[in-house]
């Protein structure tokens, strides 16, 4: 799995179930490779600055498949309780079995080394000094995205140490039940999960394979985190001006979840949800989540998707960083650059722009990203609610019980608080 997402890009939440079920892994042992996979992908800047201590040079100038066995014997060495003795040894045979005793050598010389100091041994010889830096390095983050982090907890910043630890962690499983199929209740009786805090749907699973779980693999339930379960709810209690006719959109759809869930909700209410998504296997996915429910699906840019305007509810949860749930994509942490806000920005504005353009005087579009990266959250807002003269709703009652959701209006959700990823969402309302 690491090569794969080394060479190709590959997302390690993806490939890493399918290797399980090809080589019939399975139990404990399953357990144990997903989170040494998982765990080294999402420590890869704290494992490299180990390696390269060790090993005297950069890691750029190791060659790739010997790096990803560095990795995983750091990792083990560092950040789980399997036993040095063991950690180093199955390191070097592995290394031997695929390069030859020369390689073998080398990696035996990096693991002593490396394991010369505990985690926090290395965290206090090789973190920057500053406060932000050297958190970054301890929780395995680039420092970027710890600032980041940082700047939108603005005045609630010393809490920025708990968020990166919750961030450094397995997430738990949430699951979804689907209104109408089946209860949160009797999800969390067949699953042996517990119901979820927030979310009226939500189940939360300690470990396992959900997509092998029945009422997932027929449909009643889908995996689905929670807090992007309360943003499809909170377009749905937005207060209208007006009477809300039953035509919703979800201008952002792939790859279904939320138009799922508000296409369970519009069908109890014989309601009807368009959704648009303009790559067509992203599409296709939708299609598949939205089986059998009052949802059409058109393959088009949101930006110009040819749709009648009209709409009551309007759902943008656009394209963005995913700052918010790297605990849940343990390799993109180490892809994202501060390049990528810019062309994203654009993109965000000129979809909720579109959503404007499509909703009816009274009516209501929420708008929501997976990062609490501010230019991607607050900035978007205000900029496109400057331009139109949008009203610009309190989303915090939207999310009842729902406690530290920020100052408002907008609503900011956190993994050290909330349990979820950092979903940010806000709600404007176009003047009647």
């Amino acid at each position: 799995m690491l090569r794969a997402v080394r060479e190709r890009d590959a997302y390690a939440n993806l490939v890493l179930p399918k290797l399980l079920r090809e080589r019939r892994v399975s139990g404990r042992d399953a357990a144990f490779a997903t989170e040494l996979a998982y765990g080294a992908c999402r420590s890869m800047g704290m494992l490299d600055a180990v390696i390269e201590a060790g090993a005297g040079r950069a890691v750029a100038e190791i060659d790739g498949p010997l790096l990803d066995v560095l990795r995983l014997g750091v990792y083990q060495l560092l950040r789980t309780r399997v036993g040095a003795h063991a950690a180093v040894d199955t390191s070097v045979e592995l290394a031997r079995a695929e390069f030859g005793s020369g390689k073998a050598g080398f990696v035996n010389a990096v693991l002593r080394r490396a394991g010369e100091r505990d985690q926090q041994g290395w965290v206090d010889a090789l973190a920057p000094r500053d406060p932000v830096g050297h958190m970054a390095f301890e929780y395995a983050h680039p420092v970027w995205i710890a600032q980041a982090f940082a700047d939108a907890l603005g005045a609630s910043a010393g809490e920025l140490r708990e968020l990166l630890a919750a961030d450094d962690e397995r997430p738990a499983v949430h699951l979804i039940a689907r209104p109408g199929a089946i209860t949160a209740e009797e999800l969390a009786l067949v699953t042996g999960g517990e119901p979820g805090r927030w979310s009226p749907y939500a189940v939360y699973l300690d470990g396992g394979d959900p997509g092998a779980m029945e009422p997932v693999r027929e449909g009643l339930a889908g995996v689905q985190d929670e807090g992007s379960q309360l943003v499809a709810l909170a377009l749905t209690r937005a207060e209208l001006l007006g009477p809300d006719a039953g035509r919703w959109l979800d201008l952002c759809a792939g790859p279904g979840g939320k138009a799922a869930l508000l296409g369970c909700l519009a069908d109890i209410d014989g309601y009807h949800v368009d959704a648009v998504e303009p790559a067509e296997h992203r599409a296709e996915l939708v299609r598949t989540a939205v089986r059998d429910l009052p949802v059409t699906v058109y393959v088009a840019d949101g930006r110009d998707s040819g749709l009648t305007p009209g709409y009551d509810r309007i759902l943008v949860d656009a394209p963005c960083t995913g700052l918010g749930a790297l605990r849940r994509r343990p390799e993109a942490r180490w892809r994202r650059t501060p390049a990528d806000v810019r062309d994203l920005t654009v993109l965000q504005r000129e979809l909720l722009t579109a959503a404007w353009d499509l909703l009816r005087p009274g009516g209501v579009v929420v708008y929501s990203t997976c990062s609490p990266h501010l230019p991607e959250t607050v900035a978007v807002v205000a900029d496109v609610a400057r331009r139109t003269g949008a009203e610009e709703l309190d989303t915090r009652p939207l999310l009842p019980g729902v406690p530290d959701l920020g100052d408002g209006p907008a609503a900011q959700l956190w993994p050290h608080r909330h349990g979820t990823d950092a979903m940010f969402l806000a709600a404007l309302r176009k003047p009647l």
